[in-house]
């Protein structure tokens, strides 16, 4: 199927809706000048803040093993029980 051309140079696909012409990509200078610009607009956070996210995970995560801990020790009990009555 061809593609067809507007009068303000955007293609048109089969369906009739107008597609956008491709863009060129930037070279690598610009990408890097790109990318330096949005990296300056990042808000950062403190080093409080990161210490205290990181002992809040390292906290989330042992309360998480102790818990699949207790629940593996109680499953495999269960389970030992019915086993031996069988």
């Amino acid at each position: 199927m061809k593609a067809m051309v507007d009068e303000k140079g955007k293609k048109e696909a089969g369906s009739g809706k107008a597609v956008e012409p491709a863009r060129p990509r930037p070279s690598v200078m610009e990408f890097l000048a790109q990318v330096r610009t949005e990296v300056q607009k990042v808000t950062w956070p403190t080093r409080a803040e990161t210490l205290t996210s990181t002992v809040a995970v390292f906290i989330m995560l042992a309360m998480a093993a102790v818990f699949f801990m207790l629940v593996d020790f109680v499953l495999g009990w269960v389970i030992t029980r019915i086993m031996n009555l069988v």
